[in-house]
């Protein structure tokens, strides 16, 4: 089993697609680091050998943030967002959306689960 990135690559699948397990690679930076380690695509990952997974690591690591550089980098960059208190970070803050979805209904993802309020009663129960 492959590790690339202190992250387990599947054996059984192929390369492209186990490379998308490493948090900031996805389709495109799969195709790319691939092309340019020079590792045919198909392959499953089990059949690489030493090399050319140290191959692929070293391309990851030069060029690209990815897993633990990445997650810090955009937590950085939303508490920046949080510190000048712009909108984007006054959303972030209260736990809302922040691209400008609507709230009214859906949104459930960043809000949490329905908190039920008790609505007003009617003139007919009040009788």
């Amino acid at each position: 089993m492959p590790r690339i990135a202190g992250v387990d690559i599947p054996p059984n699948k192929r390369v492209e697609f186990a490379l998308r397990y490493i948090y900031g690679v996805g389709p495109q930076i799969a195709l790319k680091v691939l092309k340019e380690a020079q590792i045919e695509i198909g392959r499953k990952a089990k059949d690489l050998t030493e090399e050319e997974v140290t191959r692929i690591a070293g391309i990851l690591n030069n060029d690209y943030q990815i897993e633990g550089h990445l997650r810090r980098a955009i937590q950085s960059n939303i508490a920046r967002l949080k510190d000048i208190r712009c909108y984007r970070g006054q959303r972030h803050r209260t736990h809302l959306p922040a691209r400008g979805q609507r709230t009214r209904t859906n949104a459930r993802t960043r809000k949490g689960p329905k908190k039920t309020v008790a609505g007003k009663k009617s003139v007919k129960e009040l009788r």
